[in-house]
């Protein structure tokens, strides 16, 4: 160590989304990795209900097949407080824990839309990842393939509808959707980690998927199945300058890799790095750190495509806080780009803190009035 006090990190976990338990495993991993000799760490855990907890310890899981979660009466009630070149996170007893930085390991909406993130700027407290707009685009699957497809980046043929289309407009819904041609997927617009995905393989079947899907949102993508494509992904790092990892590929155990495939049964294969031509991983990588810029991305980001010999890339799209997992793509990709998971969390760190000092040059920072 070259004597710099080491920066206090926050992570900060759990969430309201349906995404809280996926996001109580990856703090799990994160807090594992994050070298003690470099950080000094402090954990919160956000309930169900959007109470913040301070905690001494990760929540556990319960019985086999079901995922940890941070329960009402864990740790102490803590809120986030911001003083002049002061941030803190302040008990219920008025105790103060001063933090440097903060690290959502938050996934979905609530955490990964812009809403902490604006919640951080406002306060002036440096944080991993995307801002503000970036986050909002990250997490709006119909809103990012309007800025890929503006940058000349390719995108699965899709359509967007509304919960009140749906509702209004039934049959002409209908009939668009067969316009791309069956089968399709639908999703909802703003969620991740494969949540409320259904393939469609007939029009009877569209009613109960829109259903599913729309009961996590008022929006939903309904993609055209893109057949005969390898599912691969490319991690982004950086702020001004990104790069981009060597690609990975999934090879899913079932139909396609949904919620279940991706965190609660064996069989998917995830081949690090992906057998792919030499040429076609080049354009993968540089068509990732297109879409990172295309949306105005900082510090990471996983970007998902489709691709098909010999040249064929289509952006499938972009996940700006990517699963931190023992199984998930992101820390495996960097690791086969020769930086260890321990390594790739404090230059995630010290983006963060980079990004932070560039804005308060400009005066916009809090700490900088």
């Amino acid at each position: 160590m070259d004597g710099t006090p080491k920066p206090r990190v926050a992570v900060i976990f759990g969430g309201r989304s349906a995404e809280h338990e996926i996001s109580v495993v990856s703090a799990r991993s994160v807090l594992r990795a994050l070298d003690p000799k470099r950080h000094d760490v402090l954990l919160v855990g956000i309930d169900k209900e959007g109470r913040w907890h301070r905690l001494d310890a990760l929540p556990t899981g319960g019985p086999a097949g079901v995922l940890p979660a941070v329960e009402r009466d864990d740790g102490d009630v803590v809120a986030l407080s911001r003083e002049p070149g002061d941030a803190a996170l302040v008990g219920r007893d008025g105790n103060r824990r001063e933090i440097d930085v903060v690290f959502p390991v938050l996934h979905g909406p609530y955490g990964e839309d812009g809403s902490i993130q604006g919640m951080l700027e406002v306060a002036g407290i440096p944080y991993v990842g995307a801002g503000v707009l970036a986050s909002a685009v990250g997490m709006d699957k119909a809103v990012q393939k309007v800025l890929f497809s503006a940058a000349g980046l390719r995108v699965v043929p899709h359509q967007v509808v509304l919960e009140h289309e749906w509702d209004s407009e039934g049959d002409a819904v209908t009939a668009r959707v067969a316009f791309l041609g069956l089968p399709v997927f639908v999703k909802p617009a703003t969620l991740g980690s494969s949540v409320g995905i259904s393939k469609v393989k007939a029009l009877d079947q569209l009613p109960d998927a829109l259903a599913e899907a729309f009961s996590y949102g008022r929006k939903v993508v309904v993609e055209q199945s893109v057949e005969g494509a390898r599912e691969i992904e490319c991690g982004v790092l950086g702020n001004d300058e990104p790069v981009a990892s060597v690609p990975g590929e999934i090879v899913p155990a079932g139909e396609f890799y949904d919620y279940r495939a991706k965190y609660l049964e064996e069989g998917t294969r995830l081949e690090v790095p992906a057998d792919l031509l030499p040429v076609l991983s080049e354009d993968v990588r540089r068509t990732a750190v297109a879409a990172f810029r295309a949306i105005d991305a900082a510090g990471m980001a996983r970007v998902d495509f489709f691709v098909r010999e010999p040249a064929d890339i289509i952006v499938n799209e972009i996940n700006t806080i990517p699963g931190f997992t023992e199984v998930s793509m992101f820390p495996k990709m960097w690791e086969a780009a020769g930086i260890s998971y321990s390594e790739l969390l404090d230059r995630l760190v010290r983006l963060a803190l980079e990004r932070h000092r560039n804005e308060r040059k400009r005066g916009r920072a809090l700490g900088a009035l």
